[in-house]
């Protein structure tokens, strides 16, 4: 059930609190299209945590 909760869609908010950001620079790498990994589903903005740390790791956060 712990892996269930790590592998859920999170927003826009919670993707700023898990990467320690605000939601502003978050929603501006969205519109930089600087390769922020994000899913748009409906209306909202969705990001997964393990896509998120390799996109981290892999050092695009910092272009």
């Amino acid at each position: 059930m712990n892996k269930i909760m790590e592998d859920k869609w999170i927003n826009t908010d919670e993707a700023a609190e898990y990467l320690g950001v605000k939601a502003t620079t978050v929603r501006e790498w969205i519109k930089k299209e600087n390769g922020i990994p994000t899913h748009k589903i409906g209306r909202c903005w969705k990001f997964k945590k393990d896509e998120l740390d390799e996109w981290v790791k892999s050092g695009k956060s910092a272009e």
